[in-house]
């Protein structure tokens, strides 16, 4: 399909004025077309000879609609640090429009595209630094293969923006099959808007929970949230397993459909620290990397709440029991993947809390540490492994690999094949906040090609790209614990 081609639906923005209000977006007056996304225009159907196109510049900005576009600002609310606060909704964004492409439907969401009625005190804009962290995050979880949202395009300007300080201002096309956040729900129950609330459920039934479509409402607010509360624990399982942290866990940064949603201070385990904290307003840890788990389920108890005037507390506890298990079978499952194993025993869980504490311990790089595990063959000094650990950690890790080595014993796998599969488990690049503040200056000075290779790296995160060695190092410690606000 064409750029031409394109024409957008609203089956979201169709279902009345009690979700959101119909606005114009601001353009850039100047603007600059930064990067089109080849693989996003793929999933949408777009040819991807059409990022070439020039009207990509005023496309990514507003300044031109694609036909059939009818700007929809999303009203919701949210638990924000565990407060509930009834004042949020797309406060910088708006839903362009829908297009569907082979069974599916994709919505883009238009990022920095100006003041809203749900703005507050905001101006409506994103900035450079905020669109590009937003943009690599996305290829970065899809290349793990963990879901989320993605992004079509970058589009800059000149335009001033105040945050810490001023920078300017930038916007993004972000494509996902859903917008719809735990937020959402929350805003209906708590002002009492049963029947809007009843049509969201449904609504997101017939998409996602097909088997629900035509049971009672309160049969399906239950199926769904049986379908998001295992959705979400295999997203978070995946986090856990890849180390990213998300930074920013309120409610209404929740994707119904279990989607990693709104990129702010997140950040990649460098050193294995599970306390570690990517948002320095986040003075009390609530968000910290080995908290994730249970404020998703936190999360969960909130979005059930909102249930509560169709599903009985009974049948809500029921779902939300089902959340642990989930979590614990998800990552137990991508942790033996890791590991190279390929049957499950009951040490398993012991096996892989041993090695965390030594990497905790070691302050050993958590991507460089398995990435080179995915190498190891039993041989003895373990050279590769040693380099990532201080000596007093040494000894540690011979015992470690002593009950690994036994334990892979007892599989009688072969090393080859083992080391195969877990190259394609490990990643050698992530996205750390060093790489990515890199790719920002580099912009910011007009320069793209780090952000392109950027992109074709985290794209394909487990081969080797030889000639990229200087992209898979540990930060200098000046890149470690980087101070990023949700204003990234």
């Amino acid at each position: 399909m064409k750029l031409s081609e394109v024409t957008l639906s609203h089956h979201y923005a169709d279902l009345g004025d009690a979700f959101g209000t119909r606005i114009e977006p601001t353009p850039f007056q100047h603007p600059k077309l930064i990067h089109v996304n080849p693989a996003v225009l793929q999933l949408l159907g777009i040819n991807k000879s059409e990022a070439q196109n020039p009207d990509w510049a005023q496309l990514g900005c507003g300044q031109k609609l694609f036909p059939g576009s009818r700007p929809f600002a999303m009203k919701y609310t949210g638990h924000q640090f565990g407060v509930y606060n009834p004042d949020l909704g797309d406060g910088r964004a708006l839903l362009l429009g829908e297009l569907e492409n082979g069974g599916r439907r994709w919505e883009l969401h238009l990022k920095g595209a100006g003041k809203t009625p749900y703005s507050r005190f905001g101006d409506g804009r994103a900035v450079l630094r905020s669109t590009i962290r937003e943009y690599l995050a996305g290829e970065a979880l899809t290349g793990l293969g963990i879901r989320s949202t993605r992004a079509l395009s970058i589009v800059g300007s000149d335009e001033p923006v105040v945050r810490e300080q001023i920078e300017s201002g930038a916007m993004l096309i972000r494509v996902a099959e859903t917008h719809v956040r735990f937020g959402h729900f929350e805003y209906f129950f708590y002002t009492k808007q049963l029947q809007a609330l009843q049509q969201l459920i449904d609504f997101i039934c017939r998409r996602f929970v097909t088997d629900a479509t035509e049971l009672p409402v309160g049969d399906q607010a239950e199926a769904l949230l049986r379908f998001t509360t295992r959705r979400s624990a295999e997203l978070v399982a995946g986090w856990q397993a890849v180390g990213f942290a998300h930074g920013v866990l309120n409610t209404d940064n929740m994707s119904i459909i279990g989607d990693t949603f709104d990129y702010g201070p997140y950040g990649f385990l460098d050193d294995y620290e599970p306390t570690f904290i990517c948002n320095h307003s986040d003075h009390t840890g609530r968000y910290a990397f080995e908290q994730q788990p249970g404020v998703v389920l936190w999360n969960l108890n909130a979005l059930a709440h909102a249930f509560s005037a169709f599903v009985s507390v009974e049948a809500l506890r029921d779902c939300l029991e089902e959340f642990q298990p989930q979590l614990i079978d998800a990552y137990a499952a991508q942790m033996r993947r890791k590991l190279g194993l390929q049957t499950a025993e009951d040490g398993d869980q012991a096996l892989c809390a041993d090695l965390l504490q030594l990497l905790t311990d070691a302050s050993a790089d958590y991507t460089l540490f398995f990435r080179a595990l995915a190498h190891y063959r039993g041989e003895r000094p373990p050279a590769a492994l040693r380099e990532l650990m201080p000596p007093a950690q040494h000894d540690a890790l011979e015992r470690w690999l002593d009950h690994y080595d036994q334990r892979l014993a007892r599989e009688h796998s072969d090393s080859r094949e083992r080391n195969r599969a877990m190259l394609a488990a490990n990643p050698k690049f992530v996205l750390r906040n060093y790489l990515a503040q890199k790719v920002i200056d580099a912009a910011a000075e007009g320069d793209y090609r780090p952000l392109q290779t950027m992109i074709e790296l985290l794209q394909k995160p487990y081969d080797e790209h030889p000639q990229h060695e200087t992209w898979a190092v540990a930060p200098p410690e000046s890149g470690k614990h980087m101070p990023v606000s949700c204003s990234s």
